[in-house]
């Protein structure tokens, strides 16, 4: 069981799944639905200091290397694309739909490089995350339980 959670945890860090894969892992692994719900929001919610971090100190060191800098002008534009009409139109509640949609290219990673870019309040930014991923993840956990328990 905690090998089990643990996984679902490092799921829910991973840009390749966050909660949206952390949280049916967990429960299809058969931890306690309500354990991987707190567990994969709080690991889920973990990202944007991080990315925060990253974006702001290290990203300026790696952006001189060419390889890099191609990379991230690609995923600075796919956050960006994704996100613009709907924080344009809606402010904060449009970055906290874009975090929330169960989709991928959305979430936590996208929704803090597209505060990041269109330089919204840090304090914001995160509430808009925090609301956006918690959102997700009931939505996420709402279904896994509901296709589980048929």
């Amino acid at each position: 069981m905690i090998k089990d959670l643990l996984v679902a945890l490092l799921w829910s860090v991973s840009p390749f799944g966050e909660s949206k894969v952390g949280i049916p892992y967990g429960i299809t692994q058969g931890v306690n639905s309500y354990l991987v719900l707190i567990t994969c929001f709080l690991a889920n919610l973990l990202v944007f200091p991080i990315m925060m971090f990253f974006l702001e100190y290290v990203n300026q060191i790696l952006v001189k290397w060419r390889p890099y800098k191609r990379a991230a002008v690609w995923v600075a534009q796919r956050a960006k694309f994704g996100s613009r009409d709907k924080i344009k139109k809606f402010g904060f509640f449009g970055l906290v739909l874009f975090v929330m949609v169960p989709l991928p290219g959305t979430g936590v990673y996208a929704g803090t490089i597209a505060a990041y870019l269109f330089k919204i309040d840090r304090k914001k930014a995160f509430m808009a995350n925090t609301i956006g991923i918690l959102f997700s993840s009931l939505i996420i956990w709402f279904l896994t339980v509901s296709v589980k328990s048929i």
